[in-house]
């Protein structure tokens, strides 16, 4: 497994393994599981998943060192402030069952039970606060942030004593997000790609079938690879064994510059949601 390094100095495997939509119990923990032993070291699951009681015991029956697995969890919407992020941040370690998360992020900037009370400026910045906290106290080695958008980004700024490590938002071909693509290289904050099979999209594309037979590799190969050559950290996620297994197999090719240019302009292929105007 390669790796990036963070603007603290952490290292990060530059592929992980996503858990979003998978059952708590046997199906992510199975998932979980046969991930770590196919050669995953990197997981990312979140609050709101629900899932990481499942996720935390796949890690410690694995056999792995903690040290080798690089774990990542979310603080969700419900929480507003700098209180309940703090008190939202032990319950994940407790559920996880381990001493430190290697990458803590606020899920999303904006929730819509926040906007009419505190905005999201003020919510941020209490939840922000906690994070650093636990950063600064060695619980997290890591902290950022997802689907943030630029403007929301500079806001945490005028708070901010710690600037995100990490921006984890909808990246896939079709959707390169260069504006913020951008921001993010200009401040040093690696941009991790959830969805990068486009949410299943991007299995309908022709361009991206051709290319698969072009490179000898299928399509959700081609999809993380360009992921890759962007400077991208992308989280496949699969239940079935097969698909996770053959997700790690990208690390033996590049895509030509010609043909990331033509997947950064494919059609068709799900798009980042506007966190400003969610439901959640």
């Amino acid at each position: 497994m390669e790796h990036y390094i963070l603007s603290n100095g952490v290292t990060i495997p530059k592929l992980g393994f996503g858990t979003w939509q998978m059952k708590d119990g046997d199906e992510a923990y199975n998932a979980v599981a046969h991930a770590l032993k196919v050669g995953y070291t990197h997981i990312d699951t979140a609050q709101a998943y629900k899932n990481e009681a499942s996720v935390g015991r796949a890690i410690a029956d694995s056999g792995l060192s903690r040290k080798d697995i690089f774990l990542t969890t979310k603080v969700w919407n419900a929480h507003h402030d700098y209180e309940s992020a703090r008190a939202s941040i032990e319950e994940s370690l407790q559920k996880l069952g381990v001493d430190y998360i290697d990458l803590l992020l606020i899920h999303w900037p904006n929730p819509a039970a926040a906007r009419e009370t505190v905005g999201f400026k003020e919510r941020n910045a209490g939840v922000w606060k906690a994070m650093e906290e636990a950063y600064n106290a060695g619980k997290i080695r890591a902290i950022g942030v997802s689907n943030f958008m630029v403007h929301h980004l500079e806001a945490l700024f005028e708070t901010a004593e710690v600037k995100p490590h990490v921006n984890q938002v909808l990246l896939a071909p079709g959707c390169p997000q260069e504006e913020l693509d951008a921001f993010c290289q200009k401040h040093n904050i690696l941009l991790e790609a959830y969805s990068p099979l486009g949410t299943g999209s991007i299995f309908q594309n022709e361009l991206v079938g051709k290319l698969a037979e072009k490179y000898d590799k299928s399509i959700a190969q081609v999809a993380l690879r360009w992921s890759l050559d962007k400077g991208f950290l992308p989280l496949p996620k699969s239940v079935t064994p097969a698909n996770i297994t053959s997700n790690l197999d990208v690390f033996d090719f590049e895509l030509e510059s010609g043909d990331i240019e033509q997947l950064d302009r494919v059609q068709g292929v799900s798009q980042q949601a506007d966190p400003d105007h969610t439901n959640f």
